[in-house]
């Protein structure tokens, strides 16, 4: 499954959650139920360096991530970028990141990444958003529900990063029916030219019981690869609008 090497639409996305018993059982309902993988005799796995014997910092390498849509001088993030995404990472836990890049302006990239109240306007799988405490600075919690036919149905999240003039946002997870534990993100931009944006989102989580590690960066960096796209294609739209409107005032 080269699921890092291809672009990953939201129907292949999909079609993965619910043809792979590896991948949907991540998103239990019931948490404390048995993995469906847990009668399955595990499979050798490749050593993983982002699973160290005790916790330390790990950032993932970002300048040497193989991914397909970024020209070669966009692939090496800026030090003071790659920064951002250094993660504390404890035994049985995972750290990933996936980049996408974006034919539109910083500014309006990040007026959609920025708003921890509507992550529905570019995720596939967010059916709604509803802030439950705070006004949208760090603190904030908000209630977001997936939609219909995936094994979950809520998750809590908190808004732990907000930095606009440098273009950091960050969250994690601190309730719902899934099954990702401790998950936590940062989502950044830096411009690829006057119209253009590299968006860098990196996590750490930990890897359910009963699933791999393997399974569990390849189920969420599939997640946040759509996610991007989507954002890509929603951006992109935005910024032609913006600029034809411009054009006829």
């Amino acid at each position: 499954m080269h699921i890092n090497n291809n672009p990953i639409t939201a129907e292949a996305t999909e079609t993965l959650l619910f043809s792979n018993l590896n991948l949907t059982s991540l998103y239990s309902l019931q948490n404390n139920s048995p993995s469906l993988l847990s009668n399955k005799k595990k499979r050798k796995t490749k050593p993983n360096h982002s699973i160290l014997p005790s916790q330390t910092f790990f950032t993932p390498n970002l300048k040497k991530m193989p991914n397909p849509s970024l020209s070669p001088t966009t692939a090496a993030v800026p030090d003071a970028v790659a920064r951002h995404h250094i993660h504390a990472v404890s035994p049985h836990q995972c750290c990933s990141a996936v980049v996408q890049e974006i034919a539109a302006p910083v500014s309006t990239v990040w007026s959609v990444v920025r708003r921890f109240d509507n992550p529905q306007a570019y995720k596939h799988f967010v059916k709604s958003c509803h802030v439950i405490l705070g006004d949208g600075d760090v603190g904030t919690l908000r209630e977001v529900r997936v939609i219909s036919g995936l094994p979950a149905a809520v998750s809590t999240e908190r808004l732990d990063v907000l930095d606009d003039e440098r273009h950091v946002i960050g969250f994690s997870m601190v309730g719902g029916d899934h099954r990702l534990s401790n998950y936590r993100s940062v989502t950044t931009l830096h411009p690829r030219s006057a119209a253009g944006t590299v968006v860098v989102e990196s996590y750490v989580v930990d890897v359910p019981p009963g699933n791999t590690t393997d399974d569990t960066r390849v189920f969420v960096d599939t997640i946040l690869r759509c996610n991007l796209q989507s954002l890509a294609k929603f951006a992109e739209n935005l910024a032609r609008t913006t600029k034809l409107h411009h054009q006829q005032r």
